[in-house]
């Protein structure tokens, strides 16, 4: 969104607000034409029917009406007020009523003006942000729920299978190579448990974090490559090949961060790729945006369109029957980093292939 966009609806919304505030000037101007013309009216009828006389003392006449004037707009004025300020009160009481139920925990409420004040823009506008913070707050329990429910079927796993096999062990009566295939489980089964440990631990450390430090220039395409290497134990098990389109490039970020980056996305596409297959690895410069764009790309089924707005959100799995391979933490993680060095992370996925890209800004180095 360019600034003249941001412009026209920063614009927009100034206006919107402005009809409120014209929109109480003008009930406030109401209920003051109408309190002088009551009192007026009933002073009047005061008069014809001599109630209200004028005495030979001027000053005694002009000092009674006075008092009777303004205790008489003071009372009809009060309950003019009163009755008038609950029409364009009434969207704020329910807003008021929703916000307590919102904070009871029902998500599902969403607030809905009215024919008549829906035409308006800021009520308009109210029930807008209202209904999106809703259907956010909905949104994050969902996922909330669901990653409970993942996560600890997550850690249960992997405790169980190395619990068991540990018993197995301390029992003996092993073959020397069971013994080495159930040690091999167990190393497995415990990186698995550290690696969504991390996961868990660098997304918080990272949502924490509002300004990035520790800027240092580094070889970018040698980090890459150090990360394909860290994980050579998993692709290899599925013979996947790497294909690196990239020359040497050299970035001012913060190197501890992006190293999660590419691990978590080259990790991402090892297991959703099949065997015998390629992952792609691209670095290419967008000159126009004055950026530097990351991909990773691997083959294998396509992420629906409908998923792929959610797939950076923290906890989410695209995918329900690979919940076995991740915990919906990782790429959450990569959203944020890009974020933190004021860059995006984007995923675009279809003809059987789906390609991560990373846009980092290139820093004066």
């Amino acid at each position: 969104m360019n600034n003249l966009q941001v412009n026209k609806m920063k614009k927009q919304k100034k206006q919107q607000r402005g009809s409120l505030t014209l929109l109480f000037t003008a009930i406030v101007l109401c209920i003051l034409v109408m309190t002088v013309f009551i009192v007026v009216a009933i002073a009047f009828l005061l008069i014809q029917t001599g109630l209200l006389k004028e005495s030979a003392n001027y000053f005694s006449f002009t000092t009674q009406a006075a008092l009777f004037f303004s205790a008489a707009s003071l009372f009809v004025g009060f309950f003019m007020a009163y009755f008038f300020s609950k029409v364009p009160l009434k969207p704020v009481n329910m807003l008021i009523n929703h916000l307590n139920t919102l904070s009871e925990g029902n998500y599902k409420i969403r607030f809905v003006p009215g024919k008549f004040w829906g035409r308006l823009p800021w009520a308009s506008e109210l029930s807008d942000s209202f209904n999106r913070l809703a259907a956010e707050l909905d949104n994050t329990e969902v996922l909330r729920s669901n990653f409970i429910n993942n996560f600890s079927h997550e850690f249960k796993t992997p405790i169980v299978s190395i619990a068991g096999f540990a018993r197995l062990l301390r029992h003996g009566g092993l073959t020397e190579t069971q013994q080495k295939e159930y040690l091999d489980i167990i190393e497995e089964e415990s990186l698995r448990l550290s690696q969504m440990a991390t996961n868990v631990l660098n997304l918080t450390k990272v949502e924490n974090q509002t300004i990035l430090t520790d800027l240092t220039v580094f070889n970018l395409s040698e980090q890459i490559r150090s990360c394909i290497l860290l994980l050579s134990g998993k692709w290899e098990k599925k013979n996947l090949e790497f294909l690196l389109d990239f020359g040497e490039e050299t970035i001012c970020a913060n190197e501890e961060l992006l190293k999660q980056v590419w691990i978590n996305l080259l990790d991402n596409a090892v297991k959703f790729s099949p065997e015998n297959s390629v992952i792609e690895v691209h670095i290419d410069r967008d000159e126009a945006e004055d950026q530097i764009l990351v991909s990773v790309v691997n083959s294998g089924a396509d992420i629906p369109s409908e998923k792929q707005k959610l797939i950076f959100n923290k906890f989410y799995q695209a995918e329900e029957s690979h919940a076995a391979e991740g915990n919906g933490v990782g790429l959450a993680v990569v959203k944020r980093v890009a974020e933190l060095h004021s860059g995006s992370a984007h995923v675009k996925s279809g003809g059987g292939k789906t390609a991560f890209t990373v846009s980092l800004p290139k820093r004066k180095i």
